[in-house]
């Protein structure tokens, strides 16, 4: 496995960061998940436009999106495979112990896995915990995943692959790692960014494409609803058949079966989409 670290690729085994780094310290970072198929990052413009998005509200420079380039193409040439999990991590550098940043400048990692194709669909609880949706991080793909990790865990005992969270106002929010669309009377809605849940890339395209309607929704929505679906880089769209042991069918509702096509059809016909 070769990876892309700070300008050049390296054997993963002999590539090193800094133990001060601020990315590892203090969770001082922002990343992106690219879905890649066969040497492919799908929608990787936009991706990019929301790394630089989440690094200038973190306060972090400004990335180089050309190298960030250059650095998939030669990390997807270098590990061929059908399908994978392309993360790209831009952290604050090497840093002093604690909070303040220091002179050093940003560390850039470009790294692949293989994946699976996701099943059609899966289970999912919700979680006492909250989002913040007026806190500093708000819409912001950090690298502090402490909160979606511990969630997870919590999904994981309870046999499920996602936690959904409110937010402070009892709103619907989000999933540890995906967005969540709901079917209300027929009608396809999924929380607005103002919910504090992240613009994701495949939520954004699930919009355009299936014509979702974003709309504030009590956390309770969840009860009431006649479909679920989880949207996210490597789930596309994902039907939730279970919610906190409430069963909504053994195969994904015909709204959602419509929202796979339509996603489907959408990323055939143009791989980045902007």
């Amino acid at each position: 496995m070769r990876i892309w670290l700070d300008g050049a690729l390296q054997e993963a085994g002999r590539a090193r960061v800094s133990v001060f780094d601020h990315g590892l310290t203090v969770g001082d970072g922002v990343f992106e998940t690219v879905k890649a198929e066969r040497g492919r990052a799908f929608a990787l413009t936009r991706h990019l436009e929301r790394l630089a998005h989440s690094a200038r509200g973190l306060g972090l420079p400004e990335p180089d999106l050309d190298e960030v380039r250059r650095g998939c193409a030669a990390v997807l040439d270098a590990n061929p495979m059908p399908l994978g999990r392309l993360r790209i991590t831009y952290t604050g550098g090497e840093s002093p112990l604690g909070s303040d940043r220091g002179d050093a400048p940003a560390t850039l990692v470009i790294a692949v896995g293989e994946a699976t194709r996701r099943p059609d669909t899966t289970a999912a609880v919700t979680v006492p915990w909250t989002r913040n949706e007026r806190g500093a991080l708000s819409g912001l793909k950090t690298t502090s995943y402490g909160e979606n990790v511990v969630a997870l865990a919590r999904a994981r005992e309870r046999g499920a692959s996602e936690a959904l969270f409110g937010n402070t106002v009892g709103s619907l929010c989000e999933g540890t790692g995906s967005n969540v669309f709901v079917v209300l009377d027929g009608e396809l809605h999924t929380p607005p960014l103002t919910s504090g849940c992240l613009a994701g890339i495949t939520r954004a395209l699930t919009v355009a494409w299936a014509g979702a309607k974003e709309t504030d929704l009590p956390l309770d929505a969840l009860e009431r609803a006649e479909e679920i679906f989880l949207t996210s880089t490597l789930r596309d769209v994902q039907a939730v058949t279970r919610l906190d042991g409430r069963q909504l069918g053994d195969v994904p509702g015909p709204v959602t079966r419509a929202a796979m096509s339509a996603f489907d059809a959408g990323a055939a016909a143009d791989f980045d989409p902007r």
